[in-house]
């Protein structure tokens, strides 16, 4: 009995070793595949006999497992769309052979890292035919709310690269220092003007023509009256005045310089005294023009005896051609134009499980949630157990080369013991035979 339990406890060891070479085999193999994640081969005994009497050898057996949470180191390249996982968390992905014939509705996977470029139907796309895949942002450039306990609001990632887009202007800030002396008895009471452009709903450039009227002192004797008038003129309506407001500025030693009172003419908007925005009705629709609080030192000021636009800003932009597109760290994919103009038109989730290391493994470095790994959950990346996303980058393979060659002369030594330990028990058995004659 133990000299056949010896004999299974040999091939035993030859299998057990065989599984962990192979272990090895396909590490090194892998050592520079982006994303791989190496397998770890354990030995465990087996204990056939516990107690008195003859021992009988149980043998080993081998347990084999890929340490998905290990991460590889990350490096540079020259691709935006070269992405990798920082931390905790993993992108989602598509089969690129499963959209083409499922479309939206493609199964996710999931993975570390890619090299992801447009193809020729403008998906995002790996030379080991993945598919990026995120949640499509509303036409606003928000991300509506979808569900985070399932993948059926992610969509394949893809880019329009032939897309025009503008911005239409829905708001302005003037910074504008109106010249104190224009409104002295002695004022010649030139009237200031300004133009400034906005787009409109189709990204043609249109302007909000202002001028600025100053109240000059009926009397040589009297006082400055501080007092200007503002009207708003549409270029697309030149003759017919959109908005109109009497500005009164202070004189006082705290605050000199700053807007004391806004009043509305006819039926001009209200004027908000706290966040200093009034609303102007354009060709395109309303456009919300801030020209500073009561007392605030930005906006409209009158100081000094010089007309000058300080700053004005706008948003909005024409009509522009897509140069490009990128990730940024929390996974929003925006896509650029020569306009200057960024649109975000995706978000890439971050998928994390309780347990990686029980994902089921594919190729290309995929892997599918499984009872071993736990129910999986979309997070916005950066937050809960997630890092962030990084581009230009690519996660590294986890194999220690040095260590994986190691392990082998130790498996290929183990491997020889065992097929001596055969020998042995056949040299052994040979002369049990013998015994007979």
């Amino acid at each position: 009995m133990s000299i056949s339990s010896s004999l299974n406890a040999g091939v035993a060891g030859l299998q057990t070793n065989s599984q962990r070479l192979a272990s090895i085999s396909d590490n090194i193999a892998n050592s520079s595949t982006y994303g791989y994640k190496r397998v770890e081969t354990d030995f465990e005994s087996m204990v056939l006999s516990s107690g008195g009497g003859s021992y009988a050898a149980g043998g080993v057996r081998a347990n084999t497992q890929r340490l998905i949470d290990e991460r590889g180191t990350l490096i540079s390249t020259s691709n935006a769309t070269d992405l990798a996982v920082r931390g905790g968390g993993m992108l989602p992905v598509a089969q690129a052979a499963q959209v083409q014939t499922a479309g939206t509705d493609a199964p996710m996977f999931l993975t570390t890292t890619g090299s992801f470029r447009t193809d020729a139907e403008g998906y995002l796309t790996s030379q080991s035919g993945l598919v990026l895949m995120g949640w499509p942002a509303a036409n606003d450039g928000t991300i509506p709310p979808y569900p985070r306990d399932t993948a059926d609001g992610l969509e394949p990632v893809r880019i329009n690269t032939g897309q025009l887009a503008g911005n239409p202007t829905t708001q302005m800030a003037l910074g504008i220092n109106l010249p104190a002396t224009a409104t002295e008895a002695d004022s010649a009471g030139l009237v200031e003007q300004i133009s400034v452009e906005y787009f409109d709903n189709l990204g043609t450039s249109q302007s909000v023509n202002i001028t600025f009227t100053p109240a000059v002192p009926a009397l040589p004797t009297d006082p400055a009256t501080n007092s200007w008038t503002m009207q708003m003129f549409d270029s697309t309506d030149p003759a017919t005045v959109i908005g109109e407001y009497t500005l009164t500025f202070t004189d006082a030693r705290v605050g000199g310089g700053s807007l004391a009172s806004v009043t509305p003419v006819g039926a001009s908007a209200p004027y908000d005294d706290t966040t200093g925005l009034l609303t102007i009705n354009v060709a395109a629709g309303p456009i919300e023009i801030d020209i500073g609080a009561l007392g605030d030192t930005e906006g409209l000021s009158q100081l000094s005896y010089n007309f000058a636009p300080i700053s004005v800003t706008k948003d909005g932009s024409a009509i522009g051609n897509f140069v490009g597109v990128d990730v940024d760290a929390n996974g929003y994919v925006r896509a650029s134009f020569d306009t200057g103009e960024i649109r975000t038109i995706y978000q890439i989730p971050l998928i994390n499980v309780p347990n990686p290391n029980g994902l089921q493994a594919f190729d290309s470095q995929t892997y599918l949630p499984s009872r071993q790994s736990g129910t999986f959950f979309l997070w916005d990346a950066g937050d809960g157990p997630t890092g962030d996303i990084v581009s230009f980058a690519r996660e590294e393979s986890t194999t220690d080369v040095a260590g994986e060659l190691t392990d082998m002369i130790k498996t290929q030594r183990a491997y020889s013991s065992n097929a001596k330990v055969i020998q042995t028990v056949d040299e052994m058995l040979q002369e049990t035979t013998n015994i007979k004659r």
